[in-house]
């Protein structure tokens, strides 16, 4: 795998398009004057391979756009195209295309045109051996002595990073600490299991005990129907024998009234031939009286 072309535009001191092309898969020198935009082509290539214009701050890219004549740059682009023939790339293309776009309030990036986030971009680049923390591939002043001079441990740490191993370490990190997030998950669900079962065998007593009230609450219900319905009988029978005993004590009570009736008309009677003897009575005292 290697570069085969490098496009530009808008970037540091590349106002218009700028096309970089042929690379060779070896070697390659890139030589100019001074001002001439060396320095700024190899930060075109850390703007897009390296972890160095990360986090950047608003007046952060907008110190990366080209500032000089003319009309205002609102963004740059810088488009790596690489062959991919050895498949180095765990991407089924020869050709792999990594485009970095930035402006005042935006920073995207494109893989084969399309859209991605950076951490899928910085994956990508370790599992072919890019650094994310040491980049080795870009090599500047003092750098080299810096790595001569390093421990062991430091050293097997890049040739890991220089193989590749170093993202699929990660992701070994990542899964042990799914693993162990997941293990204390299935803990908490087994811990939940046990108190549905202790709850369900509560439950099965309360049903066995909800069956026993059902059928003695059955027997109460049939118990309680049978007595409603011999009182029922028993109070329809007396309301009947009240019904004949009223139906009787009013012929009796009609009895009664007229008996009454003839007594008051004898008494009546009776009052007035009193009241005619009295009278006779007076008028025969009245009449010896005056003999």
């Amino acid at each position: 795998m290697y570069i085969k072309q490098v496009i530009i535009q808008g970037f540091k001191s590349y106002r218009e398009q700028t096309v970089v092309e042929p690379f060779d898969p070896r070697h390659n020198v890139v030589v100019g004057r001074n001002g001439s935009g060396k320095s700024n082509f190899f930060y075109a290539i850390q703007f897009v391979l390296s972890d160095e214009f990360s986090h950047l701050r608003p007046e952060q890219r907008q110190a990366l756009l080209h500032e000089g004549t003319g009309p205002r740059v609102i963004s740059a682009h810088v488009e790596i195209i690489f062959d991919n023939s050895d498949g180095r790339l765990p991407i089924d293309k020869e050709e792999v295309y990594l485009r970095r776009v930035i402006g005042s309030k935006k920073d995207q990036y494109f893989l084969n045109k399309r859209i991605v986030t950076r951490n899928d971009v910085m994956n990508l680049l370790e599992s072919a051996g890019f650094s994310r923390s040491n980049p080795y591939y870009i090599v500047k002043q003092g750098k080299i002595n810096q790595m001569a001079t390093a421990p062991d441990s430091q050293r097997l740490k890049l040739l890991r990073e220089v193989a590749g191993t170093r993202v699929y370490d990660d992701r070994r990190e990542e899964s042990k600490f799914i693993l162990k997030e997941t293990e204390g998950k299935l803990e908490k669900i087994q811990d939940f299991l046990r108190t549905i079962e202790e709850r369900l065998k509560t439950l099965e007593e309360e049903k066995e005990e909800l069956k026993e009230y059902q059928c003695w609450d059955k027997q109460r219900r049939c118990l309680e129907y049978t007595i409603h319905e011999r009182e029922l009988k028993e109070n329809k029978r007396k309301l009947e024998e009240l019904e004949k005993s009223r139906a009787n004590s009013g012929a009796e009570q009609a009895r009664l009234c007229a008996e009454a009736k003839t007594a008051q008309e004898m008494v009546r009677a009776a009052t007035k031939r009193l009241k005619e003897a009295k009278k006779r009575s007076t008028n025969c005292k009245r009449g010896t009286r005056y003999n």
